[in-house]
Formats: C-alpha cells, structure tokens, sequence
C-alpha cells in the first residue's frame, strides 16, 4: 500500500510484533549439498498450516536486486526466484497449504499508480543513461580511469506485467517447480500447492485474501488455521487484521537503511556516481581473483505477529462508559479504515494527514470521541457509515490550520538542526591542508595506539598526491598573503562552491499551506480552480468518499468494480467533507476486467512498446494514433511539498477506457495464435502428490476424462472446499516433466498431478461477515506491562515464537577470542566495550556477527554491556586477581595434603569455588552472579542442532 513510513511507524510504536526468524541451513559434506529436512518441527518454535506468497515481493528482487550483481540471464532469474520459495518454505514449513498468486490484471483503480510506477521507472532509466554519459566525459577529461563501457541489454522491469512473454513463461517456469519439489522434497509430500499465476485476474494479496475469506465461510474451514503471508507491502498487515483470524502472521525481508551499493559509473563501492572521480579499482583478492564480485550479506527475514499487534490495539481502542458493549472486532475495522486517510494504493493521502506526524494517533483520539457521541462505530462488514466518518473529518478540519503551521516550524527546526551539524562536522575536519592524514596524520602522545593500517596503498597514495597540490596551492595563498592563509583578500571575487552554501536548494512552493489562504492556492495551483467553486470541490469530494468506500469493500468482500477509478491526481482537505450522507449509493454491478493486452496499453511507457504486438506498439508512437496523447515523451513530477522525486505526484493524463477499447478494436484481428492465448485469462491450478489423500480422487478424473466441474471433498483436503476441472496441459504422475530451463534437469520421476482449481462461489449480494470464527481460541498474551511504555527500556529483538529461548553462553574466554577473530583485541581498543544497543548494530559502520547466528554460539556481545570484573579487590586488575588466586589455590591445596586425604582436598577446592562464586573470594573479588557487572554463569552444556 502506498504508505511509505506504515511500517517504520508501526515497529516504532509496537515493537514486539516483530520477531526475528530462526533459518535452519542446509550442510555439506565433501562437497555434496545436503538440504534442510523440512518434515522436521519448525525451529522457530510454531507451526504452520497455510503460507501464501505475494509472489511479485519475490520477482523484483530476484530479477533486478539493488544489493548484489543482477541475475546475468532469465534463466538465472528463474533459479533465483525458486531459491527464494526454497528459503521461505524452509523458514515456515507450511503443513497444509501453499498458495503461490502472482498479479494479475489489476482493477482499473489500481491501474492509475502501474501507471504512475512504469512510467516513472521509463524516465528514471533514460535519465540515469544520460547521467552516466555525462559523467563519463567529465572522468575521462579529467585523466580518470573507468573500465570500459559494456554493452548489454538493459533488463526492463515493466516486463513484470500480465500479458508479457516473461510472465508466461515464469508461469511454466513455476509449474515445472512445484512438480520437482512435490516429487522429490519429503517437506512437500502432504502439501497441497495452488498457482495463481498472472493470467488469472486481480492483484496477488486480494487473490490470496479472497481465498481465505471463501474457505472461512466454509462449514469445514479450521478457525484455528495458523497462516503465514509472505509480502513487503504495508496493506498486508491491513489485510491480515481484516480477515479476523486469531492466529495470523507476516513473514517479510527485514529492512536494513544505508546498504552500500556500487558506483553505477565504475563499479567500486564508497561514493555514489555524482561523486565518482575516476580513481584506480583496488585489488580484490590476492590475485585479484575477487574482481568482478560485490561484498553481499543474506537477506534475513522478521516474522510480524499480528495476535501480538491486537493486544496492543486492545489497550489502544478499548474504549469505556459506552451506551453499548463494546466489539474490539468492529473497532479494529474502523481502525483499519482510518489508516486509509493516510494513503493507499488507489487514494491520494488528506493533506493534513501525515503519518510521520501522528496522524493515525490522532484519528484514533478523535475517532474515540466520535464513537461516544454518535453511540456506533464506522464501519460494519466493509461497508462505511458517512454520516460518522464526516464527524471525523470536521473534526480534523478544525485543526488544519494548526496542522499545517506546526508542520513548517518542524521543517525549519529540522533544518537549522541539519545546518549547525554540517557545520560541526565541517569544523571537524578542518585542518591545515599541508598536514597529512591516514598512516602519516600525526598521532596524539597520550593515544597509545598504533597508526592506522594501510588497507589500500594505491587509493592512499592517490589521496595524497591530491592532498599534495591542495598543500601547495595553500602555500602559494600564504605567501601572496603575506602568511596569511585567512586573509581578506583570500575569498574576494570567487564564489561560493554549492557545497559551502549554508542552504541547499530547495523546489519552489507555490502553495504555502503554512500561511494564510492556503486553501484558495492550494485548488488554483492543483486543480486550476478557483476554491469559491463549490460544485467543482463538492465533485472532488465525492470521488474521495467513494474511493474510500470503495477501498474497504475491496479488502472486506472483493472488487466491488471493476471499473471505477479516483479521476484527480490531488486529495481534498478534511474540513471540505460536508454533507457526504449521501454522496454515494452503490457502485456499478456486473463490470469486467481489462484483459492482459489490454492493460499493457493501459500502463505501459511507449518505450516498453517492444513487449507489445507490432500494430498494438504502432498506436503508442505513431503521430496519427488517436490515442497518442496517453503517451507523453515527457511529463511533471509534482513535488507537492515533498523532497525527492519519487514522493512527488506524476501528472499523467488518465486513460480513457472507451477510446482505448474502440482503438484496440482495429489491431485485434491481427493478433496470433500466442498472443491470443496470453490475452485471455486464465484459472488457479491446484497440485498434489502421490501421497495426498486427494491424489487418487483427482487420479480418476484423468482417468475417466470427465468434463464436469467437480467439488472437492474437503474431508480429503484439510478442509478445502472449491470446483475441480481437468487442466488442458496438465501434470500427470509417471510422465516427465520438461524443464524449460536448461541447465535443471527434467522430472523423468513425477508423482505430482495438477488440475484447475476454482473458489467456492456464492450468490450475488453475499455479505461475508467480519467477525471472530465460533471454536477460534485466541492465542495467549504475551505482551507484558513494561512492554506498553514507549520510553525508558531497551528493546531486544526475539528469536522464534518462544520469548523464554535458552540461549548458550559465551564466557569471557569466548568473548576474547571472538574479540581477535574480529580483530578487536588489542591496542588502543582493547578495553572499548561492544555496541550498546540494538539499534546502534544496525546503524553500525563495524561488522559484528548476526544475532541469528550469535545466538547459536551464546549471548551476542551487544545485548550485555561488557564489564571487566574486578577479582583482586580495588583496581589492582588482573595481576592481583590472577596472584590471589593462585595464592589461594596453594593454600587450600596445602591443605589438602596436611590433611591427607585426595578426596578431602577435591572437597576443599569444590567450596572454595562455590564460596568463590558467592562473592566471598580472597580481596573483595566478584564471583559470576554478584548481579554488579559481568556474565551470567554459563548454564549446563546442551546440544543445538
């Protein structure tokens, strides 16, 4: 959903949704790959019945990451792509069900941000060729050095539309996939796996939550179904909520800020392509055998407990003194519902709405008085109550103004923060530029440290020739001056680099929200309207309200149409909503979706053309086209009060679906045969294998070559109800499987058989109801009073669904040779203490091992601040703790012998230890749990697998 900061936002104020996932990796053993055995439990300590996956969160990276080297071919994207799945369903472990869904046509209210998206990314692309040219000519005339330019082809990510040749083929890609691993993975063997691939209409999330909300209204269906959805996209928590099921979870990429990336010009990493200078590459690898490779990390992945998130909203929403009971399900809707005002995939967020600003706090505040003085909640089964909602809009309106003025004042004070620390840091590092830095910038006498190593001697030694003619320029200033370097003269008649400037700048804003008559720029400037205009803003109005009811419909019963789209590319003002009761009635029934050609003319760039037919391409660049106007060669980007591009509105013009219905009408005829087929739509597949209590079932359908649509037996599958129908190139047991990629071998062994596979259908007007299932339990707490405070505690993050996991210890003797591993021990920062919190090892510039994999080993070296223990009493350090040791060791030894007996002196040690651990060692020394510093005492040894 289109709300950049709703997750950042929502892990800040709840943060014990978040759990970070325990991966069991697979081994190998002279060089032979043995995978994970996913029949084994879950180490994360929970198990699942059902994952679902949002396959387009899955596409995009595998085909063209942003942190590693891009897959070479699409052969290599497919194999990426199924190593994800792998990884995924190693993590989960889905006991029942596995629903792949990939997007298909969208609804023509989603249209308008693909839209927005490819052309965007069209433009990007033609910028930064253009960028890079430039800044070639500048390196090369500057005598820099940049490897020669290669010649490939661009991957085009607009190709991840239904209705391309990549699509279609992933779609086989897939289906070759599913047959190997239900034939050959043990994991598998009881899963029942669906493939909704982009041919089958409506975005993947919604395919998957119309699956669930069909089978929950199913007499059959578990209500105490564990799911797991695999997405990226903030509207999956949304969704999650609005399905009611108590046990629900989102596994997503855990998101790390600031990854390094390479230079797009050279390739080196450390400076962006603005800054490359054309420097000599650095060896990689003692025989440079590391070259062409880029320093990656494995994506880890978070699980978001969404029974957690409703503990928190029940203390949040739980309202008192009610004329009625009080229903945390409804409440949770309307909070769903208010989250909308702050953005979406389909609406353009309020103005006075940002979530960066507590704008959903403070529709929460206003929303609890609402419900009080109108005694009924917003919404009910995905249908809103105006008359309620616009109460909560007025009451925004009246702090628009206020709003608006405090927004300004942050930004200015933002700013000014931003500018005295530039000027620190520039304070900082100034210093007489005849000094040199690195391995030969003077070292303070009381440092007692060693010089910094030389971790590039060609990078070092370009530094310092430029340095050397920055110092001599310096000079030459000096002696003109008269020895002053800082004289008056210094800075007359040359201006003033844009990077000394105090202020940067910055996009002009012609609207001025922060001042008066904000409202009548804001419809001048926008919508070129004058704001006494009533009728035009009323019109605006509607399409909002509409939209808004359109939007909770969609994610509480289905595409309510097809057709209908928010026709403006800028939202109204909250105090605008008057008298909306009865601005909407109902939307239009019975409305198709576009078909998969069809939508690529509706999204897709002119320089995308090339993945159309040749007459349907014509139409996109052709003078004389009658729909050459939904084709722009360039357009605006909007900042509308934003910073950067990609936050800014792209004023494209809105397509016409009639006119490009009757110019299609001319091309159609022309299409062949294997574009007809990936214009037409398709259906899920269901697949099984040999040892599924389905599979004989399906077996015989083959068998007698049946042409009716069949139910399922749902006491065969987990409860699954739906329509079976015999696919038309199906996957049959004891048949070979092709591979269509070739360096993966075919499935010459099949036991896997796949069949269409269609919902339960339901009547027209059907309601499905928003309520907790009868038999759900609802998980048990696990939210504790310190865990509502929003300051004063440090969070840690949580390994699995088990907060009370036994982790190992890893003593001080582990910790110091960890110490020189990470090449920490030593020198002047032998006694600095590991990072303090968890935030700072994310921010961190040093490389400290993964929480995931330190807890494996013992106690990561971050969670605990480290304390040197004082053994000796006072300060004497570790030579007196290490004498009075010893010391006490031969005396108790002596003693031993005095007395004569071997078994007595293994007594006498055994209390001097425990005595020792109490705390009550020779010199004040502290034992291990004095609880005043220092480690817990390990705990017994135990295996982890």
């Amino acid at each position: 959903m289109g709300v950049p900061a709703f997750f950042r936002w929502l892990s800040r104020k709840y943060p014990s949704i978040v759990v970070h996932c325990v991966e069991e990796k697979g081994k190998e053993y002279n060089g032979v790959r043995i995978p994970v055995d996913t029949t084994r439990p879950n180490p994360n300590e929970v198990e699942f019945d059902n994952l679902y996956l949002d396959m387009n969160g899955i596409i995009h990276p595998c085909t063209h990451p942003e942190d590693k080297p891009a897959p070479k071919n699409e052969d290599e994207m497919m194999v990426a792509i199924f190593e994800y799945i792998d990884r995924l369903f190693n993590i989960v472990r889905p006991r029942r069900v596995l629903y792949m869904a990939i997007d298909g046509v969208a609804p023509r209210a989603k249209m308008n941000q693909q839209r927005s998206r490819r052309f965007r990314a069209s433009k990007e692309g033609v910028e930064l060729t253009e960028e890079k040219n430039r800044m070639r000519e500048e390196v090369i005339q500057r005598g820099g050095y940049l490897p020669p330019e290669e010649v490939k082809e661009r991957f085009d990510s607009n190709c991840i539309t239904p209705g391309t040749e990549f699509m279609d083929n992933l779609a086989q890609c897939l289906r070759y996939y599913v047959a190997d691993r239900l034939s050959n993975d043990p994991g598998w063997k009881n899963v029942t796996v669906l493939l909704s691939d982009a041919s089958v209409p409506g975005e993947g999330e919604h395919k998957i939550m119309d699956y669930i909300r069909r089978q929950r209204a199913q007499p059959n269906h578990d209500p105490n179904t564990h799911h797991c959805l695999c997405g990226a996209d903030a509207d999956l928590i949304m969704l999650g909520l609005a399905t009611h099921e108590p046990n629900f979870t989102i596994i997503r990429e855990e998101f790390k800020p600031n990854k390094p990336r390479p230079c797009a010009l050279c390739g080196q990493m450390g400076h962006e392509l603005k800054e490359c200078t054309g420097a000599a590459r650095e060896k990689q690898g003692e025989h440079d055998e590391f070259a062409n490779t880029m320093p990656v990390s494995e994506q880890e992945f978070i699980f978001i407990r969404l029974c957690v998130l409703r503990e928190y909203l029940t203390r949040e929403l739980t309202m008192s003194s009610l004329p009625f009971p009080f229903d945390f399900e409804r409440s949770v809707d309307d909070w769903v519902f208010m989250c909308f005002f702050v953005g979406n995939d389909f609406l353009p967020h309020l103005p006075s709405l940002e979530i960066r600003e507590g704008a959903i706090d403070r529709l929460v505040g206003i929303y609890k008085d609402v419900v009080h003085k109108t005694g009924g909640y917003l919404t009910q089964n995905g249908f809103v109550n105006l008359e309620r909602v616009e109460l909560i809009m007025q009451a925004v309106g009246v702090a628009e103004d206020n709003i608006f003025r405090k927004r300004k004042d942050d930004d200015e004070s933002f700013k000014r923060r931003m500018k005295d620390k530039k000027k620190r840091m520039k304070a900082e590092q100034q210093r007489p530029s005849f000094l040199s830095s690195g391995q030969f910038a003077p070292q303070a006498l009381g440092r007692g440290g060693r010089p910094e190593p030389v971790h590039n001697a060609r990078h070092q030694a370009f530094n310092m020739r430029v340095q050397n003619m920055d110092a001599a320029q310096s000079l030459k200033a000096m002696m003109k001056n008269g020895g002053n370097s800082a004289g008056p003269s210094a800075d007359r008649g040359m201006k003033r680099k844009a990077e000394d400037s105090d202020s940067e700048p910055e996009p002009e804003d012609n609207v001025r929200l922060w001042e008066d008559g904000w409202k009548q720029r804001y419809y001048k400037t926008k919508f070129d309207v004058d704001a006494t205009d009533d009728e035009f803003k009323k019109k605006v109005v509607k399409s909002y309200v509409e939209g808004l009811c359109w939007v909770l419909r969609y994610y509480y019963q289905g595409c309510a149409s097809w057709k209908w789209y928010f026709p403006f590319h800028y939202a109204p003002f909250a105090s605008d909503f008057k008298d909306i009761k009865d601005m909407f009635t109902e939307f239009e029934t019975d409305t198709k979706p576009f078909k998969p050609l069809e939508q690529l003319m509706g999204v897709f760039p002119a320089a995308s053309g090339n993945f159309l037919p040749q007459t349907w391409r014509n139409l996109m660049s052709n003078p004389e086209s009658s729909i050459i106007d939904f084709y722009p060669d360039d357009f605006a980007i909007d900042l509308n009060g934003k910073k950067y591009a990609w936050q800014g509105v792209a004023l494209l013009p809105f397509v016409d679906e009639r006119r490009l219905r009757a110019a299609l009408a001319d091309v159609y005829p022309e299409l062949t045969q294997e574009e007809m087929k990936r214009n037409s739509l398709g259906s899920d597949v269901l697949f099984l294998g040999k040892s599924h209590p389905l599979f004989d079932f399906i077996h015989e359908l083959y068998r007698t070559e049946t042409t009716e649509v069949t139910d399922i037996p749902p006491e065969l599958c987990h409860g699954i109800l739906g329509k079976l129908n015999l696919d038309q190139n199906p996957i049959l047991p004891e048949k070979t499987v092709q591979s269509p990629i070739p360096a993966l071998r075919d499935v010459a062994q099949n036991s896997s058989i796949g069949v269409r596979f269609r919902d339960p259908e339901f009547p027209a007007g059907h309601v499905f109801k928003a309520v907790m299932l009868p038999g759900a339990k609802i998980p048990a707490n696990t939210l504790k009073p310190e865990d509502f405070q929003q300051s004063g505690r440090q969070w840690r993050p949580q390994l699995g669904f088990n907060p009370n996991r036994q982790q190992a210890h890893l003593g001080q003797s582990g910790q110091r040779a960890l110490n020189h591993s990470l090449g920490r021990g030593g020198g002047q920062y032998s006694n600095a203490p590991p990072p303090g919190n968890y935030q700072n090892y994310n921010r961190g510039q040093q490389h400290y091992p993964s929480p995931r994999q330190s807890s494996l080993l013992g106690e990561p070296p971050y969670q605990q601040p480290y304390q040197r223990q004082s053994y000796g009493g006072g300060a004497h350090g570790w030579g007196r703790a290490n004498q009075n040791q010893h010391n006490a060791y031969q005396q108790n030894s002596n003693r031993g012998h005095s007395q004569g007996g071997y078994q007595q002196q293994q007594q006498q040690q055994q209390q001097y230890g425990q005595y020792n651990q109490r705390g009550g060692g020779g010199g004040g020394g502290q034992g291990y749990n004095t609880g005043r510093g220092g480690y817990p005492a390990p705990p017994p040894s135990r295996r982890y697998n």
